[in-house]
């Protein structure tokens, strides 16, 4: 008769152990691959990626932007930039200005806690911050500015709020300046902090400002030193307006989603080489109302610019508006919570309302977080079309200083 073993307390725990060392080691073989990849995107550094632009199916659609005096003036902005360098030290100056062509534009992130280059507010005297904002002031309108000042001095107001002083404030944007400001060379400036990021890039009388990202958290301050600052509600109320101002079929056609749970913005940091395809309504079948409701909204954001330049580049917007689509998420009643898209071959704009960060709430999108960001697709944001055409023009110059 065959006798089994019945093992005893410490054979029984071996036995135990190698069961789990066994699924263990199963566990481990089936994850290998899902670890490959992962450890791949980890390594992966969307900066190594050649920069292409923002395209609908990974094509360029060339000849969109080109080389033309536009008849506005840049002098002021460069006159203003010199200033600001000429306010600096030698050290700041040093940390503060990189060539026009460096990957230094592609490297700003909306989040707070990240490591930015350049000189901050911070950091400045007295003098250079007036410098910095005279830069600020030349390149954008007067509403420009101050939606600017007030995402800035809502940081500050998050501060007061959290009592995390090292992470959020208005003193938390840093300048760099690419290039030397010139009126015959490119040269360029960006501002990037948390919540507001300006890239504007120059070539003789053009001017791109984007990628801009503007946001905030709150968008509205109710107490503290800067009671009574809003900011992003004409973003937020113009695109409700356009999106109440279609027909129940059009709508229809406009909506992506009917409810919106999540976040939703797609080409906010380090998606220079997002491929995103049209939705929604397209511009050529809207009423003449509608379209003009359509180009109020771009207007809000494009209206950021110079009155100058904001002429130039909606006169730019309106040749593309009849393939110009409006995307939409969520409901569009009075107090809805959304999201919507306006995306043309010359611009995309995504507004978007956010779930929660800093502050207490339900972590579901709600109206006082907002995400708005502005780009140029088919390949000139930060002006990379421009200045390709400008070196593409001088290769064979020597003396013109550029790459050959």
């Amino acid at each position: 008769m065959l006798r089994l073993r019945t093992p005893g307390a410490r054979g029984s725990s071996i036995w135990a152990m190698r069961r789990a060392l066994s699924a263990r080691n199963i566990l481990a073989l089936c994850m290998l691959p899902l670890l490959g990849a992962l450890a791949a995107l980890q390594r992966a550094d969307p900066l190594d990626e050649p920069f292409k632009g923002v395209t609908t199916d990974g094509t360029v659609r060339t000849g969109l932007f080109p080389i033309r005096s536009t008849g506005v003036s840049t002098k002021p902005v460069r006159e203003a930039a010199q200033k600001f360098l000429a306010a600096l030290t030698a050290e700041q100056r040093g940390k503060t200005t990189y060539p026009v062509d460096d990957s230094e534009w592609r490297k700003w992130n909306n989040i707070h806690r990240y490591a930015r280059q350049g000189v901050s507010f911070k950091e400045m005297s007295d003098e250079q911050k007036s410098r910095a904002y005279e830069l600020l002031g030349a390149a954008l309108s007067v509403r420009g500015l101050e939606k600017s000042r007030n995402i800035m001095r809502l940081n500050e107001h998050l501060a007061e709020l959290t009592k995390r002083f090292d992470e959020y404030g208005e003193g938390l944007y840093h300048l760099t300046v690419m290039g030397e400001p010139s009126d015959t060379q490119p040269w360029g400036w960006q501002l990037d902090g948390h919540h507001l990021i300006l890239n504007y890039f120059v070539l003789r009388d053009q001017v791109v400002m984007t990628p801009a990202f503007m946001g905030s958290e709150p968008i509205h301050a109710e107490s503290g030193k800067y009671a009574g600052t809003t900011v992003l509600q004409d973003e937020q109320n113009k695109g409700l307006a356009l999106m109440q101002g279609l027909t129940a079929e059009q709508q229809k056609k406009a909506r992506l989603q009917p409810e919106k749970t999540a976040n939703n913005a797609l080409a906010q940091a380090f998606r220079d080489n997002l491929v995103l395809d049209y939705a929604g309504i397209q511009g050529r079948d809207l009423t003449a109302p509608q379209r003009q409701l359509l180009l109020d909204v771009i207007a809000e954001y494009v209206g950021n610019m110079a009155p100058g330049h904001a002429r130039v580049r909606m006169d730019e917007v309106r040749k593309h508006v009849e393939d110009t689509y409006f995307a939409w998420i969520g409901g569009a009643d009075a107090d809805a919570v959304f999201y919507y898209r306006i995306h043309s071959p010359v611009i995309l704009i995504e507004f978007d309302h956010q779930t929660p960060v800093a502050l207490d709430g339900p972590r579901a999108p709600g109206r006082r977080h907002i995400h708005t960001v502005v780009r140029t697709p088919n390949g000139n944001d930060y002006g990379k079309d421009l200045l390709r055409q400008h070196y593409e023009a001088h290769k064979t110059d020597k003396a013109h200083g550029h790459p050959m």
